[in-house]
């Protein structure tokens, strides 16, 4: 498990120190993104969020206590969420937003173009727009003005190409004074200045945009948001845009609609009745005037002008029943003309006048058939009357209108009936009283009918009168809590979100592709990339130097020659067995240009620093190199091949001496053969590294690349250790592991140790040598001067 733990903490330790050493990038792209944040909010354009807080009145409710049920299970409002949701559709639809948009004008914008930027003048614009079309017609407009003011009387008119005014020749505008009509495609227009805060300025640049209702009332809809709780008859109304003083006045502005509407369907109702009572008043008082008229003639024709002297005559019996007569005779007649009504209106939309008969089983139905006409109208507002729920509040309209007339009829046959009674119980009583003749007779009857229609008539106006204060009495139905009001805080864009996206994104960026560049990248690069990928002991490394300096000198402080020095004290350790005889060291690689050639040289030339005796022999007779990193090409043209190939060449007639270095001698490759791989299977190859093998205290041989040609393979069983150079940021990991692992777990090539070539140190974060790779003895110099 500590394993582990160290493990996943180096590897930690390896993804910090990667990304750390590319913060240069990392910090320009942080750079670049806040500054690109901090252009945008510069120049974005601003949304304000305003709100406004209603309670929705309801009547049913405030007309009796809630029970104990009601207030303890979902609230007061919980039975009425249906048509709290109901509300919320009517407060959100698009008859009642276009009533807003045409009220504030909205659909007509009005922008002054900068620099960079234009804004929106919402209040008091620079100027002032007057259509001669009717609103309907500049309601369903969709167009743009570019307007140039140039002087206090004067502006310049450009055609709407989609250019902005800034990239215009004023040529190319056509004059206008303040006050001249234009003609246009949707009718007449005169623009005025506004004089005033917002005065139109010499030079200003306006545009001025016109946009259908239509698309605004689209707009709107969707960006209005109304909340509520369950059970809670509370409506909070939000609204966002660029300017907060529109958003309120839109606010404000849906809510008195809102109220408007309500109040208008409320008062359909009584206007129904109004018209209802009106119609019958106007028959009444033609009927009535009609039996006052056979009146006057019965009494002038009979000469019946002492009539009212007998009424005295009557006893009270004939009094309570006359007044019954007249009662049901008036309900009758009542039952009749609503009736009538019913059959006139036989549409779900139309409403009946209530409480016209006082029974009260008759006042109940007509009272639920309103509400649900009132339901079923306010509906359609919002939906069609193919909704199901508009097609159910038709059948019950219908089921309760046939209910009406079912109640109208037997009300009517028992009223007759009633009647019928009275009428007989009269005429036993007058019979009995006395014996009128028949002039009187048919003078009783005409006043009678005289009677009712005048209670009739006075009923009727007792009704209207009823409707008339009824009509003025009506609240709004949307009680306001809360005005509509702005922080004037923007809420988008956000500048800590934008900033922290900023960062993050400046951040997820660089790291993310170095990352991902890590993640595919499949190149050693350091150590620890070798050692994770084989199980091959690691001797050491060799820094990147300059290739002007391919071999370390004696005196040499740099981080190169420092290296080898630790490579050199790394190999007498591992080789400390190795006694009496010369230590046999083989250089080899996974492939060419990994510096197996510069290795090798330089490894022996630090040796020979250390005043051991060392044989550097060029068995890479394939493509030889040697020779010329000691710049000794030419000296001696006879080599390894030439020994191979022709017995009579002695071991000591192909070495060469190093003309500066006493201890370092050279074997070079000889003459490039066609067949390199049958000369070293020769046993004078056996031969040669038996002769020198007490010669000398150390053999170095530069081999060919064993991931290559299998030419150092065939040698391989003369060494004592075998140096696997690995070339940083040149050799691919998985070509590395396919040809080095094998030869080190079947031991084909002995004491195999990994040397890994060509490090950066600025990108592992370590150096060699004293100072991290100055000299010191400079060091010295500079500051004896």
């Amino acid at each position: 498990m500590e394993s582990k733990s160290k493990s996943a903490n180096n590897e930690l330790k390896q993804q910090l120190e990667l990304i750390l050493s590319h913060w240069k990038i990392i910090s320009l792209c942080l750079i670049i993104a806040v500054s690109l944040a901090y252009v945008q909010l510069r120049y974005a354009t601003y949304e304000y969020n305003a709100s406004a807080t209603i309670k929705i009145k309801d009547e049913k409710q405030s007309q009796k206590l809630p029970s104990l049920e009601e207030i303890t299970s979902k609230g007061l409002f919980a039975n009425g969420s249906n048509k709290i949701m109901d509300e919320i559709e009517v407060i959100k639809s698009r008859a009642l937003m276009a009533n807003v948009v045409k009220k504030l004008n909205l659909n007509i914008k009005y922008f002054t173009q900068g620099q960079i930027k234009e804004q929106e003048i919402y209040n008091n614009p620079p100027i002032e727009l007057k259509f001669f079309a009717s609103d309907s017609l500049i309601h369903k407009v969709d167009t743009t003005l570019y307007i140039k003011i140039v002087s206090p009387t004067k502006y310049l008119m450009f055609k709407d190409d989609g250019k902005s005014l800034m990239d215009r020749d004023e040529s190319q505008g056509k004059p206008y004074n303040f006050g001249d009509k234009i003609n246009t495609g949707f009718g007449g227009l005169v623009i005025v200045p506004n004089v005033g805060k917002h005065s139109p300025t010499i030079g200003s640049n306006l545009r001025v945009s016109l946009v259908s209702v239509r698309k605004l009332v689209n707009t709107y809809q969707r960006r209005i948001n109304v909340i509520t709780e369950t059970g809670s008859s509370v409506l909070k109304l939000e609204l966002s845009d660029n300017i907060p003083e529109r958003s309120i006045d839109i606010l404000n502005e849906v809510i008195n609609e809102y109220n408007n509407d309500v109040i208008l369907d409320k008062e359909s109702v009584i206007k129904v009745t109004s018209e209802f009572i009106d119609n019958r008043l106007e028959v009444v008082s033609k009927e009535l005037q009609e039996v006052d008229f056979t009146a006057e003639q019965l009494q002038k024709k009979n000469n019946l002008t002492a009539l009212s002297s007998q009424a005295s005559l009557y006893l009270e019996s004939e009094k309570a029943t006359k007044n019954q007569i007249n009662t049901t005779a008036n309900t009758i007649q009542l039952i009749d003309y609503l009736q009538d009504e019913i059959k006139q209106k036989n549409t779900s939309s139309d409403f009946l006048p209530p409480n016209i008969i006082s029974d009260p089983n008759i006042s109940l139905v007509t009272k639920n058939h309103n509400d649900l006409v009132a339901k079923r109208n306010k509906i359609l507002k919002t939906s069609s009357e193919k909704n199901p729920v508009v097609i159910n509040l038709d059948n019950q309209i219908k089921a309760l209108k046939a209910n009406l007339e079912s109640s109208l009829n037997n009300l009517k046959k028992s009223s007759e009936i009633t009647l019928g009674s009275l009428n007989r119980e009269g005429a036993r009583i007058r019979g009995q009283l006395y014996s009128a003749p028949t002039k009187q007779k048919q003078f009783r009857d005409i006043e009678r009918q005289q009677g009712i229609k005048e209670s009739l008539y006075l009923y009727l106006l007792e009704k209207r009168e009823e409707s008339a204060i009824r009509l003025g009495m009506f609240s709004p139905n949307a009680k306001i809590i809360d005005k509509a009001h702005s922080s004037y805080l923007p809420i988008a864009p956000n500048k800590m979100m934008t900033f922290l996206g900023a960062i993050l994104f400046g951040l997820a960026i660089p790291i993310g592709s170095i990352y991902l560049l890590s993640f595919i990248d499949n190149k050693i690069h350091n150590k620890d990339d070798l050692i994770k990928i084989t199980d091959v002991p690691y001797i050491g490394d060799i820094p990147k130097s300059s290739k002007k300096y391919k071999i370390v000198k004696k005196t040499d402080y740099s981080p190169k020659a420092e290296a080898f020095r630790i490579l050199r004290s790394n190999i007498d350790f591992m080789l400390t067995e190795v006694k009496g005889n010369s230590k046999k060291l083989f250089i080899t690689s996974t492939k060419a240009q990994e510096g197996k050639s510069h290795t090798s040289t330089n490894l022996a030339t630090s040796i020979s620093f250390s005043e051991k005796s060392v044989l550097l022999i060029e068995t890479d007779i394939r493509v030889p190199k040697i020779m010329d990193y000691l710049s000794l090409s030419g000296e001696n043209q006879k080599g390894l091949t030439d020994y191979i190939a022709d017995k009579s060449i002695k071991p000591q007639d192909i070495v060469v001496k190093h003309k500066d270095n006493k201890f370092l001698d050279i074997i070079p490759s000889g003459s490039i053969p066609p067949n390199p791989s049958e000369l070293l299977m020769s046993d004078r190859v056996a031969e040669l590294f038996d002769y020198f093998d007490k010669k000398y205290d150390y053999i170095i041989a530069d081999t060919s690349a064993v991931g290559l040609v299998s030419d150092t393979l065939l040698i391989a069983k003369h060494a004592d250790m075998f140096i696997y150079v690995v070339s940083a940021d040149n050799i691919d990991k998985r070509q590395l592991v396919h040809v080095s692992q094998p030869l080190f777990e079947r031991e084909r090539l002995p004491k195999m140790c990994m040397l890994l070539n060509g490090v950066n140190t600025n990108k592992s974060g370590y150096g060699y040598g004293y100072g991290y790779g100055n000299n010191p003895q400079k060091k010295k110099k500079k500051k004896l001067l």
